[in-house]
Protein backbone atom coordinates (compact mmCIF):
# COMPACT_ATOMS: atom_id res chain seq x y z
CA UNK A 1 0.00 0.00 0.00
CA UNK A 2 0.83 3.32 -1.04
CA UNK A 3 0.67 5.90 2.51
CA UNK A 4 1.00 9.70 2.47
CA UNK A 5 1.86 10.57 6.00
CA UNK A 6 1.34 14.23 6.97
CA UNK A 7 3.28 15.38 9.75
CA UNK A 8 2.10 19.87 10.67
CA UNK A 9 5.02 20.09 12.97
CA UNK A 10 8.69 20.31 12.38
CA UNK A 11 10.82 17.36 12.05
CA UNK A 12 13.47 18.38 13.55
CA UNK A 13 11.92 19.73 16.44
CA UNK A 14 10.80 17.00 19.42
CA UNK A 15 7.36 16.65 20.36
CA UNK A 16 4.91 13.83 20.74
CA UNK A 17 3.00 13.84 16.86
CA UNK A 18 6.27 14.07 15.18
CA UNK A 19 7.62 11.02 16.97
CA UNK A 20 4.48 9.37 16.05
CA UNK A 21 4.10 9.72 12.70
CA UNK A 22 7.59 9.00 12.37
CA UNK A 23 7.51 5.79 14.61
CA UNK A 24 3.99 5.10 12.37
CA UNK A 25 6.14 5.62 9.35
CA UNK A 26 8.72 3.08 9.90
CA UNK A 27 6.52 0.25 11.44
CA UNK A 28 4.49 0.73 8.17
CA UNK A 29 7.75 0.44 5.88
CA UNK A 30 8.91 -2.55 7.90
CA UNK A 31 5.62 -4.68 7.27
CA UNK A 32 6.20 -3.93 3.44
CA UNK A 33 4.52 -0.68 2.59
CA UNK A 34 5.31 2.21 0.33
CA UNK A 35 5.53 5.22 3.01
CA UNK A 36 6.42 8.94 2.43
CA UNK A 37 5.80 11.72 4.96
CA UNK A 38 5.95 15.51 4.59
CA UNK A 39 6.70 17.77 7.01
CA UNK A 40 8.05 21.52 7.89
CA UNK A 41 12.18 20.92 8.45
CA UNK A 42 12.93 24.33 10.76
CA UNK A 43 17.26 23.69 10.07
CA UNK A 44 18.07 22.82 6.11
CA UNK A 45 21.26 21.14 7.03
CA UNK A 46 19.52 18.63 9.60
CA UNK A 47 19.32 15.20 7.65
CA UNK A 48 15.92 13.73 7.71
CA UNK A 49 15.48 9.72 6.36
CA UNK A 50 14.87 9.02 3.32
CA UNK A 51 11.55 8.75 3.30
CA UNK A 52 10.96 12.37 4.13
CA UNK A 53 9.88 15.00 2.22
CA UNK A 54 10.64 18.57 3.10
CA UNK A 55 8.18 21.24 2.88
CA UNK A 56 9.81 24.40 4.54
CA UNK A 57 10.09 25.94 7.58
CA UNK A 58 7.83 26.32 10.18
CA UNK A 59 6.64 29.86 12.31
CA UNK A 60 5.99 29.92 16.09
CA UNK A 61 2.45 30.03 17.20
CA UNK A 62 1.19 29.67 20.89
CA UNK A 63 -1.24 26.59 21.19
CA UNK A 64 -2.68 24.74 23.93
CA UNK A 65 -0.31 25.64 26.70
CA UNK A 66 2.53 25.66 24.68
CA UNK A 67 4.79 27.22 21.64
CA UNK A 68 3.64 24.93 18.21
CA UNK A 69 5.57 25.46 15.07
CA UNK A 70 3.25 25.22 12.04
CA UNK A 71 3.56 25.77 8.12
CA UNK A 72 0.68 27.39 6.55
CA UNK A 73 -0.29 29.57 3.04
CA UNK A 74 -0.17 29.58 -0.07
CA UNK A 75 3.73 28.36 -0.56
CA UNK A 76 2.97 25.46 1.55
CA UNK A 77 0.01 24.28 0.11
CA UNK A 78 1.70 24.15 -3.56
CA UNK A 79 4.22 22.19 -2.19
CA UNK A 80 1.79 19.42 -0.62
CA UNK A 81 0.08 19.70 -3.41
CA UNK A 82 2.69 18.46 -5.60
CA UNK A 83 3.86 16.01 -2.95
CA UNK A 84 -0.36 14.49 -3.46
CA UNK A 85 0.54 14.45 -7.00
CA UNK A 86 3.29 13.17 -7.45
CA UNK A 87 2.52 10.32 -4.73
CA UNK A 88 -0.05 8.52 -5.98
CA UNK A 89 -1.34 7.46 -2.47
CA UNK A 90 -3.81 4.93 -2.09
CA UNK A 91 -4.63 6.71 1.23
CA UNK A 92 -3.79 9.79 2.72
CA UNK A 93 -3.19 9.95 6.65
CA UNK A 94 -3.39 13.68 8.38
CA UNK A 95 -2.36 14.34 11.86
CA UNK A 96 -3.78 17.00 13.82
CA UNK A 97 -5.65 18.97 10.94
CA UNK A 98 -7.05 21.09 13.48
CA UNK A 99 -4.17 23.38 13.40
CA UNK A 100 -3.05 25.67 11.20
CA UNK A 101 -0.79 23.93 9.24
CA UNK A 102 0.21 21.33 6.42
CA UNK A 103 -2.60 18.79 7.83
CA UNK A 104 -5.21 21.37 7.32
CA UNK A 105 -3.70 22.40 3.61
CA UNK A 106 -3.91 18.45 2.55
CA UNK A 107 -7.60 18.64 3.52
CA UNK A 108 -8.22 21.31 1.51
CA UNK A 109 -5.96 19.77 -1.70
CA UNK A 110 -6.82 16.36 -1.45
CA UNK A 111 -9.66 14.41 -2.72
CA UNK A 112 -10.07 10.53 -1.86
CA UNK A 113 -9.31 8.02 1.26
CA UNK A 114 -8.17 10.43 3.95
CA UNK A 115 -7.83 9.50 7.63
CA UNK A 116 -6.79 12.00 9.93
CA UNK A 117 -5.32 10.96 13.76
CA UNK A 118 -6.52 13.53 16.44
CA UNK A 119 -3.77 14.06 19.03
CA UNK A 120 -4.53 17.26 21.01
CA UNK A 121 -6.78 17.58 23.96
CA UNK A 122 -8.06 21.21 24.02
CA UNK A 123 -12.25 21.41 25.16
CA UNK A 124 -12.11 25.20 25.77
CA UNK A 125 -9.75 25.58 22.44
CA UNK A 126 -10.64 29.43 20.91
CA UNK A 127 -8.89 28.16 18.17
CA UNK A 128 -11.22 25.52 17.22
CA UNK A 129 -13.78 27.33 18.11
CA UNK A 130 -13.28 30.32 15.96
CA UNK A 131 -12.68 27.38 12.60
CA UNK A 132 -15.42 25.24 13.71
CA UNK A 133 -17.54 25.79 10.55
CA UNK A 134 -15.28 25.72 7.96
CA UNK A 135 -13.65 23.00 10.19
CA UNK A 136 -16.49 21.24 9.64
CA UNK A 137 -17.27 21.60 6.41
CA UNK A 138 -13.72 20.14 5.18
CA UNK A 139 -13.60 17.78 7.81
CA UNK A 140 -16.68 16.00 6.18
CA UNK A 141 -14.43 14.52 3.73
CA UNK A 142 -12.45 12.72 6.24
CA UNK A 143 -13.21 8.83 5.57
CA UNK A 144 -11.84 7.87 8.56
CA UNK A 145 -11.28 9.31 12.08
CA UNK A 146 -8.86 8.14 15.23
CA UNK A 147 -7.75 9.96 18.58
CA UNK A 148 -5.12 8.97 20.33
CA UNK A 149 -7.10 9.37 23.78
CA UNK A 150 -10.75 9.82 24.99
CA UNK A 151 -10.01 13.53 26.12
CA UNK A 152 -8.96 13.24 22.10
CA UNK A 153 -11.58 12.04 21.33
CA UNK A 154 -14.26 14.35 23.26
CA UNK A 155 -12.36 17.41 22.15
CA UNK A 156 -13.33 16.24 18.12
CA UNK A 157 -16.83 15.59 19.34
CA UNK A 158 -17.30 19.11 20.99
CA UNK A 159 -16.19 20.85 18.35
CA UNK A 160 -16.41 19.38 15.55
CA UNK A 161 -19.73 17.22 15.91
CA UNK A 162 -17.66 13.85 14.76
CA UNK A 163 -16.57 11.04 15.99
CA UNK A 164 -13.81 8.81 15.87
CA UNK A 165 -12.00 5.30 16.61
CA UNK A 166 -9.94 5.39 19.83
CA UNK A 167 -6.21 4.14 18.96
CA UNK A 168 -3.64 4.87 21.28
CA UNK A 169 -0.22 6.15 20.55
CA UNK A 170 2.52 3.77 20.47
CA UNK A 171 6.06 2.41 21.62
CA UNK A 172 8.57 -0.02 20.44
CA UNK A 173 8.89 -1.77 23.48
CA UNK A 174 11.37 -4.21 22.95
CA UNK A 175 13.91 -1.01 22.36
CA UNK A 176 13.69 0.27 25.70
CA UNK A 177 13.53 -2.99 27.30
CA UNK A 178 16.62 -4.18 25.92
CA UNK A 179 18.33 -0.34 26.70
CA UNK A 180 21.75 -0.02 28.83
CA UNK A 181 21.80 2.26 31.55
CA UNK A 182 24.18 5.47 31.29
CA UNK A 183 27.46 5.10 33.10
CA UNK A 184 27.65 5.17 36.25
CA UNK A 185 23.76 5.49 36.74
CA UNK A 186 21.26 4.70 38.43
CA UNK A 187 23.88 4.58 41.36
CA UNK A 188 23.94 3.59 45.04
CA UNK A 189 22.22 6.68 46.04
CA UNK A 190 19.18 6.11 44.37
CA UNK A 191 18.31 8.02 40.79
CA UNK A 192 15.28 10.23 39.73
CA UNK A 193 14.77 10.89 35.50
CA UNK A 194 12.83 13.08 33.98
CA UNK A 195 12.26 13.59 29.99
CA UNK A 196 10.44 16.07 28.24
CA UNK A 197 11.07 19.87 27.46
CA UNK A 198 13.05 21.84 30.43
CA UNK A 199 11.78 25.45 29.55
CA UNK A 200 7.87 24.50 28.89
CA UNK A 201 6.14 25.14 32.54
CA UNK A 202 3.35 22.82 31.92
CA UNK A 203 5.99 19.94 31.50
CA UNK A 204 6.38 20.64 35.29
CA UNK A 205 10.53 20.37 35.41
CA UNK A 206 10.02 23.44 38.49
CA UNK A 207 7.43 21.28 40.51
CA UNK A 208 10.12 18.30 40.17
CA UNK A 209 13.09 20.47 41.62
CA UNK A 210 11.25 21.77 43.99
CA UNK A 211 10.24 17.63 45.40
CA UNK A 212 14.03 16.94 44.38
CA UNK A 213 15.34 19.56 47.04
CA UNK A 214 12.75 18.28 49.65
CA UNK A 215 14.10 14.67 48.96
CA UNK A 216 18.08 15.27 48.81
CA UNK A 217 17.39 16.53 52.41
CA UNK A 218 17.05 13.48 53.34
CA UNK A 219 19.11 11.64 50.59
CA UNK A 220 21.97 13.31 50.02
CA UNK A 221 23.15 10.96 47.40
CA UNK A 222 20.03 11.31 45.07
CA UNK A 223 20.66 12.20 41.59
CA UNK A 224 18.37 13.63 38.94
CA UNK A 225 18.77 12.85 35.30
CA UNK A 226 17.27 15.43 32.90
CA UNK A 227 16.97 15.04 29.15
CA UNK A 228 15.13 17.19 26.62
CA UNK A 229 15.36 20.04 24.61
CA UNK A 230 15.46 23.80 26.16
CA UNK A 231 17.77 25.29 28.90
CA UNK A 232 16.87 26.21 32.73
CA UNK A 233 17.85 29.28 34.57
CA UNK A 234 19.55 27.09 37.19
CA UNK A 235 19.73 23.81 38.19
CA UNK A 236 20.92 22.53 41.88
CA UNK A 237 23.60 20.59 43.12
CA UNK A 238 23.09 16.87 41.84
CA UNK A 239 21.15 17.43 38.66
CA UNK A 240 22.83 16.39 35.31
CA UNK A 241 21.27 18.07 32.22
CA UNK A 242 21.69 16.47 29.15
CA UNK A 243 19.83 18.24 26.67
CA UNK A 244 18.17 17.03 23.42
CA UNK A 245 19.24 13.35 23.35
CA UNK A 246 18.81 10.73 20.26
CA UNK A 247 16.36 7.80 20.26
CA UNK A 248 18.51 6.07 21.73
CA UNK A 249 19.83 7.71 24.38
CA UNK A 250 16.13 8.31 25.64
CA UNK A 251 15.62 5.18 26.15
CA UNK A 252 19.24 4.62 27.98
CA UNK A 253 17.78 7.95 30.36
CA UNK A 254 14.83 5.85 31.32
CA UNK A 255 17.36 3.16 32.42
CA UNK A 256 19.39 5.05 34.33
CA UNK A 257 16.69 5.56 37.21
CA UNK A 258 15.22 3.91 39.97
CA UNK A 259 12.16 5.89 39.27
CA UNK A 260 10.28 7.89 36.70
CA UNK A 261 9.24 11.52 37.32
CA UNK A 262 6.47 13.02 34.65
CA UNK A 263 5.02 16.10 36.70
CA UNK A 264 3.24 17.49 34.52
CA UNK A 265 0.83 20.40 35.08
CA UNK A 266 -2.23 19.86 32.12
CA UNK A 267 -2.66 19.87 28.82
CA UNK A 268 -1.58 16.53 28.18
CA UNK A 269 -3.66 14.50 26.09
CA UNK A 270 -2.04 10.93 26.26
CA UNK A 271 1.43 10.17 27.93
CA UNK A 272 3.89 9.04 25.53
CA UNK A 273 6.68 9.37 28.37
CA UNK A 274 5.13 6.77 30.50
CA UNK A 275 4.52 4.03 27.94
CA UNK A 276 8.57 4.55 27.16
CA UNK A 277 9.07 4.21 30.87
CA UNK A 278 7.10 1.41 31.51
CA UNK A 279 8.85 -0.02 28.28
CA UNK A 280 12.44 0.24 29.69
CA UNK A 281 11.05 -1.65 32.82
CA UNK A 282 11.13 1.36 35.12
CA UNK A 283 8.66 2.21 37.89
CA UNK A 284 6.72 5.67 37.16
CA UNK A 285 5.67 8.76 39.58
CA UNK A 286 3.24 11.10 37.39
CA UNK A 287 0.75 13.66 38.44
CA UNK A 288 -2.86 12.87 38.56
CA UNK A 289 -3.95 13.95 35.48
CA UNK A 290 -6.72 12.30 33.54
CA UNK A 291 -4.69 11.60 30.20
CA UNK A 292 -1.81 9.59 32.89
CA UNK A 293 -4.35 7.71 35.17
CA UNK A 294 -5.67 6.01 31.76
CA UNK A 295 -2.60 5.30 30.21
CA UNK A 296 -1.48 3.57 33.97
CA UNK A 297 -4.73 1.79 34.23
CA UNK A 298 -4.07 -1.78 34.79
CA UNK A 299 -7.54 -2.82 33.45
CA UNK A 300 -8.01 -4.94 36.64
CA UNK A 301 -8.73 -1.32 39.61
CA UNK A 302 -5.23 -1.32 39.46
CA UNK A 303 -2.39 1.54 38.24
CA UNK A 304 1.11 0.32 37.05
CA UNK A 305 2.61 3.92 38.78
CA UNK A 306 2.01 6.27 41.92
CA UNK A 307 -0.07 9.25 41.26
CA UNK A 308 0.83 12.91 42.82
CA UNK A 309 -0.82 15.96 43.60
CA UNK A 310 -0.74 17.97 40.36
CA UNK A 311 1.69 20.98 41.10
CA UNK A 312 2.22 19.91 44.34
CA UNK A 313 6.11 19.09 45.09
CA UNK A 314 5.47 18.15 48.65
CA UNK A 315 3.12 15.66 46.90
CA UNK A 316 5.45 14.65 44.64
CA UNK A 317 8.51 14.28 47.19
CA UNK A 318 6.29 11.64 49.27
CA UNK A 319 5.39 9.40 46.07
CA UNK A 320 8.94 9.25 45.02
CA UNK A 321 10.31 8.85 48.37
CA UNK A 322 7.85 5.93 48.62
CA UNK A 323 9.47 4.34 46.19
CA UNK A 324 12.72 4.86 46.55
CA UNK A 325 12.63 3.19 49.83
CA UNK A 326 10.57 -0.28 49.15
CA UNK A 327 12.02 -1.52 46.11
CA UNK A 328 9.26 -4.46 46.71
CA UNK A 329 7.05 -1.94 45.30
CA UNK A 330 9.02 -0.66 42.57
CA UNK A 331 9.06 -4.53 41.46
CA UNK A 332 5.67 -4.49 41.75
CA UNK A 333 5.21 -1.66 39.53
CA UNK A 334 7.67 -2.40 36.86
CA UNK A 335 6.20 -5.90 36.44
CA UNK A 336 2.69 -4.12 36.58
CA UNK A 337 3.70 -1.34 33.82
CA UNK A 338 5.32 -4.39 31.37
CA UNK A 339 2.05 -5.93 30.98
CA UNK A 340 0.31 -3.30 30.28
CA UNK A 341 2.85 -1.51 27.93
CA UNK A 342 1.71 -4.63 25.59
CA UNK A 343 -1.36 -3.04 24.31
CA UNK A 344 0.52 -0.28 23.28
CA UNK A 345 3.46 -2.16 21.09
CA UNK A 346 3.47 -0.51 17.63
CA UNK A 347 3.11 -3.91 16.22
CA UNK A 348 -0.25 -3.70 17.96
CA UNK A 349 -1.04 -0.06 17.23
CA UNK A 350 0.22 -0.07 13.43
CA UNK A 351 -2.43 -3.15 12.64
CA UNK A 352 -5.52 -1.04 14.31
CA UNK A 353 -4.54 2.07 12.06
CA UNK A 354 -3.87 -0.37 8.81
CA UNK A 355 -7.77 -1.71 9.12
CA UNK A 356 -9.30 2.11 9.49
CA UNK A 357 -6.99 2.62 6.06
CA UNK A 358 -8.61 -0.22 4.76
CA UNK A 359 -11.87 0.40 5.44
CA UNK A 360 -11.71 4.49 4.07
CA UNK A 361 -10.08 2.66 0.83
CA UNK A 362 -13.13 0.10 0.38
CA UNK A 363 -15.28 3.07 0.98
CA UNK A 364 -13.48 4.67 -2.04
CA UNK A 365 -13.90 1.50 -4.50
CA UNK A 366 -10.00 1.61 -4.58
CA UNK A 367 -9.82 5.33 -6.14
CA UNK A 368 -6.53 6.87 -4.89
CA UNK A 369 -5.49 10.62 -3.61
CA UNK A 370 -5.85 13.13 -5.64
CA UNK A 371 -5.06 16.77 -5.57
CA UNK A 372 -7.13 20.18 -6.55
CA UNK A 373 -4.33 23.10 -5.45
CA UNK A 374 -5.32 25.84 -7.26
CA UNK A 375 -9.01 25.65 -6.05
CA UNK A 376 -7.89 24.60 -2.84
CA UNK A 377 -4.92 27.61 -2.37
CA UNK A 378 -8.04 30.28 -3.29
CA UNK A 379 -10.57 28.76 -0.97
CA UNK A 380 -7.34 28.82 1.98
CA UNK A 381 -6.91 32.61 1.46
CA UNK A 382 -10.59 33.61 2.06
CA UNK A 383 -11.47 31.38 5.25
CA UNK A 384 -8.05 31.95 6.77
CA UNK A 385 -5.74 34.55 5.32
CA UNK A 386 -6.04 38.11 6.17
Amino acid sequence: MRVGLVSPYPWDVPGGVVAHVRDLAETLIGNGHDVSVITPVDDEDSPVPPYVVRAGRSVPVPFNGSVSRLAFGPVSATRVGRWIREGDFDVLHVHSPETLSLSLLAVFIARGPIVATFHAANPRSRVLAMMQSPLQVRLEKLSGRIAVSPAARKTIVEHLGADAVLIPNGVHAARYADAEPLPGWPGDGGALAFVGRVDEPRKGLDVLLGAFARLRADRPGLRLLVAGPGEHDELPAGVTALGLVSEADKARVYKSADVFVAPNTGGESFGIVLLEAMAAGTPIVASDLDAFRRVLDGGDGTLAGELAKVGDAASLAAACGALLDVPARREALRERGRRVVRQYDWSVVATEVMHVYETAIAGHHGGRVVADTDNAIAEVERQFLP
